[in-house]
């Protein structure tokens, strides 16, 4: 577990280091990339939490936790700011609304298992205004390339959905459907990254950082897995280290697909 504790330590670095590298969206396919991040920063956010509240990883749940809410607000800003049209403005004005609701939720008070499903529930309807806002933009552009960096963009959510979940359960919170919806984000990764690695837009470079992806996700689905291996909490850290893995891989990818020539 130390080498991949390390390479999160590294993923968490590098996401927030290239969010200061790019204090503006530069073009569409940016646009997109930071929309689809903001989907993935309202579960980490929650993941986070849920770690924060039972005490695995409880000093870097914290610094996660701390680093993206800033960098979500930051980003909202830039994203409200570039919307092309009225009806994308519109639903980040609708996004910054209940931004408002989940903040508050997440600093009010300490984590407790009690507050854990209306965190959930919250973290839920900020999802699904931030994966509203990236469609609407990917619509704009109408272009194939578009597509698969909202693609990409989701598998970092994704990897963070599935965490949030087990270590909701992990914890004991009442969240209705927890199992179902992390079997159903694990389907769903699985998928997407096949239709990642087979696009015609793939580059060499995009394939060989989809076959690390591919790798990280044993070790994701290895400590999934580990129902009745270990102490409770030393498996929710393997869990949490996974996630971050993982997500430093799909968050590179999703910057390749955006960087491509449109």
């Amino acid at each position: 577990m130390q080498r991949r504790t390390a390479l999160g330590l590294i993923g968490s670095v590098s996401l927030l280091t290239a969010s200061n590298i790019f204090a503006q969206v530069t073009d569409l396919n940016d646009a997109i990339n930071k929309a689809g991040r903001q989907r993935m920063l309202s579960q980490r956010m929650a993941k986070a939490y849920l770690a924060v509240g039972q005490q695995v990883v409880a000093q870097r749940g914290q610094d996660i936790l701390g680093a993206s809410m800033v960098l979500f607000e930051r980003q909202l800003a830039e994203l409200k700011a570039f919307a092309p049209t009225a009806d994308i403005k519109a639903t980040y004005g609708q996004l910054a609304a209940a931004w408002g609701d989940y903040k508050a939720l997440l600093t009010g008070q300490a984590p407790t298992r009690e507050s854990a499903p209306a965190l959930i529930e919250m973290d839920g309807k900020v999802l699904a205004l931030a994966n509203k806002g990236t469609l609407q933009l990917e619509q704009v552009s109408g272009k194939p390339v578009g597509k698969l960096v909202n693609i990409a963009g989701r598998q970092r959510m994704l990897s963070q959905r599935v965490a949030k979940f087990y270590l909701a359960q992990a914890w004991g919170a009442s969240v209705p459907n927890a199992q179902a919806e992390l079997d159903k984000a694990r389907a769903e990764f699985v998928t997407a990254i096949d239709v990642l690695a087979n696009a015609p837009e793939a580059t060499a470079q995009i394939r060989q950082e989809i076959d690390l992806a591919r790798n990280q996700w044993v070790f994701y689905e290895a400590a999934l897995k580990q129902n009745s291996a270990g102490a409770a909490s030393e498996r929710s850290t393997n869990v949490f280290l996974s996630s971050e893995n993982i997500l430093s891989v799909m968050d590179k990818v999703t910057g390749m697909y955006a960087r491509l020539a449109t």
